[in-house]
Parts: structure tokens; C-alpha cells; sequence
């Protein structure tokens, strides 16, 4: 037995490490705060007053997510800001596919050992994402579980809730053979793929993080590590002026196959055209690393299509350039046909 005193910090929990942090970013956090939010930051629970000017019949949307193992590539380029601008966006374009906007957002950080200065640096992006959107950033939990987490491996999680009037929500309408699918542009993988472009790039391929994707100028570390995009300052806006989109998917895990049917009524086929919008190099160069067959490309990847609009077909040139004037890159890239609950890309 020894004679030593004991602490929480000797058997690697540094409780006063994760304070200092929190402290470094709170009046950023309170900024991120609507006048709904009655509670300051370090209360067991987060006051939220659930009043809704303008909306009549309020329903509330909720969702979690993490960013998988993107974590693992931001630890080996030792950048973490983006990490919480991904988990922020990645919930945020989520619940936008209910036409819901965002009220607040909270978080889940877990690692082996608390590195402050990397924590500060998730902790800034976080706040950054939630600004960006309106979202209040209500709470989260840090957990420092040497023995449970492999030692300079962290995991990050997050949940979000935000409102949308109940005749406002989606899928709405009806969609119909001939409407129209139209795709706005990612900027890389987002938040999913990361297992399988590690192993295609940095074990089978050889590659490092720190060689160059071919075209781009930039290194595979920072291509893998461009942060989820938000679409919602830019679709939402358009959900509120037309009924003329009928339902919204984010493009996530199961790519283009897996998260059109989820909003498709079941007599309804998409047919995706696959030249209408170009391959971006990261991914070109994972399917040639890996030589991976297109059908596991789509079905893993997002290949350049964050997010989906079903639309009616003689909207959709009015709303492409909307989208257009707002920032985003969007084209018509398919149609819907009736048939099996499928999408088919040809």
C-alpha cells in the first residue's frame, strides 16, 4: 500500500485542466445565447423558455450525431477547430431535412486525457458553428476516461433541437414521376467515410496526410478535414417562401443509395445522372488507392452531393438559381420516376 496521497489527477483525470478550458471560451458561449435561454453556463441542466413567436402549432425536432473517425485525422494534423463546425452542421443539415430551424445545441467530448489547448480549439469551432446558425450552445459533457479511451484518441457527439410550425415540416406535398432531384455541392467527405478512406489512402495506398490530393494544392489531411457545410442559411429561406420542395435529404452514412428513400414515398424511384455534376479529386484518388468499385464509392460517400432537394420539376431552374445567388453550387442532377422505392444512378 502506498504512502502517497491519492488524487484524481494521478490516475489521469485533470478535472482543473477541463475548467480552465471551459473558462477560456465562455463569453464565447454566452454569445451563441437567444433571449430564450435563462440559464448560465455550469448548471446541472440547461433553461430553455419555450415560447415561439410566429410559429402557431410548434412541433420540436430533435437529433444526435458524432464525427466518427474524422477525429483520428485531425489528431494526426493536430488541427481540432473544424471538429466542432462538422458535429454542429452535421446535426443542424439534419434536422433541416424536417424544415426545422435551430434552437440549441449540446455536446459530448470524450477522450483518455484532456489535452486543454486542443479542447479550447473544438470548444472555439463549436461556438463558431452554433453563431453561424443562430443555435444556442446550451451545455456538454467533457469525460476524461483513461482505460476506457485509447490515449490520444478523442470522441465527439452532439445533439441538437429546433422547431418547426407542424404545417410547415417535411416531407410535404406530393411527389410525383418527373419532379425534379436537385443536388448542391459538398466540399469533401463531411463527416462520413473516414475508415475506408484511411485504409485506401494512408494504408493500402501508402499515402501520407501530409502529401497533395493531384488539381487541389492542398494536402490529403487538409482535404479530409474540410468541415461539414451548413446548407441551412441557404435552404431554409427557400422552405419558407415556396411549397414547391417537397422533402430534403442530407446526403450522410449510405450515400446517395441509403438516404434518398428515406424521405421518397414508396411508389417513387429517383434516377440520379451521374455526369451532371463533377467528382471531386479526394475522392477520385481514394477509389484509385483503394481500387474500389463505384457501387461502394456511392454507397459510402457523399462523391460530392451534400444535400438533396425533391422538387417540382418547373420550380427547380427558379431554384437552382436562388441556391446560386445564395453561394451554393446546385444543379438539377436527376428525376423521379414511379417505380420500386430505390434510387438508380446512371
Amino acid at each position: 500500500m502506498s504512502s502517497e496521497p491519492l488524487t484524481y489527477k494521478d490516475s489521469g483525470v485533470n478535472i482543473d485542466e477541463a475548467q480552465r478550458a471551459l473558462r477560456s471560451v465562455v463569453s464565447g458561449i454566452q454569445g451563441t445565447y437567444t433571449p430564450n435561454v435563462i440559464s448560465g453556463v455550469g448548471g446541472f441542466g440547461s433553461l430553455f423558455l419555450a415560447s415561439f413567436e410566429g410559429i402557431h402549432n410548434p412541433v420540436l425536432v430533435s437529433s444526435i450525431d458524432g464525427v466518427g473517425t474524422k477525429t483520428k485525422v485531425a489528431a494526426m494534423m493536430g488541427q481540432f477547430r473544424n471538429l466542432g463546425h462538422d458535429i454542429v452542421n452535421h446535426c443542424v443539415n439534419d434536422i433541416l431535412c424536417q424544415g426545422a430551424k435551430p434552437l440549441f445545441f449540446m455536446d459530448y467530448y470524450g477522450c483518455s486525457r484532456l489535452e486543454g489547448l486542443q479542447f479550447e480549439e473544438l470548444l472555439q469551432g463549436l461556438v463558431e458553428a452554433c453563431s453561424n446558425v443562430g443555435a444556442a450552445l446550451v451545455g456538454g459533457e467533457t469525460a476524461e476516461m483513461p482505460g476506457v479511451y485509447l490515449d490520444g484518441e478523442i470522441d465527439l457527439v452532439g445533439s441538437i433541437v429546433g422547431i418547426v410550425d407542424y404545417d410547415r415540416r417535411l416531407p410535404r406535398g406530393k411527389m410525383n414521376g418527373g419532379d425534379a432531384v436537385i443536388g448542391i455541392m459538398s466540399n469533401g467527405l463531411h463527416t462520413n467515410g473516414y475508415s475506408l478512406a484511411r485504409r485506401a489512402l494512408l494504408e493500402i495506398g501508402g499515402m501520407s496526410v501530409r502529401d497533395e490530393v493531384p488539381g487541389t494544392g492542398r494536402s490529403i489531411g487538409e482535404e479530409l478535414l474540410q468541415p461539414h457545410r451548413c446548407y441551412f442559411n441557404s435552404v431554409y429561406p427557400l422552405l419558407q417562401e415556396t411549397d414547391a420542395i417537397y422533402a430534403v435529404a442530407h446526403v450522410t452514412g449510405g450515400g446517395l443509395y441509403d438516404n434518398l428513400p428515406r424521405v421518397m414515398p414508396s411508389d417513387i424511384r429517383a434516377v440520379i445522372e451521374r455526369r451532371s455534376w463533377n467528382t471531386l479529386p479526394i475522392f477520385t484518388l481514394i477509389q484509385a488507392m483503394g481500387n474500389i468499385p463505384d457501387h461502394e464509392m456511392f454507397r459510402t460517400f457523399n462523391m460530392g452531393i451534400g444535400i438533396v432537394l425533391f422538387c417540382d420539376r418547373y420550380a427547380a431552374p427558379g431554384i437552382v438559381q436562388r441556391l446560386s445567388e445564395a453561394g451554393e453550387q446546385a444543379a438539377v442532377i436527376g428525376e423521379l420516376q414511379s417505380g420500386p422505392h430505390d434510387v438508380q444512378i446512371v
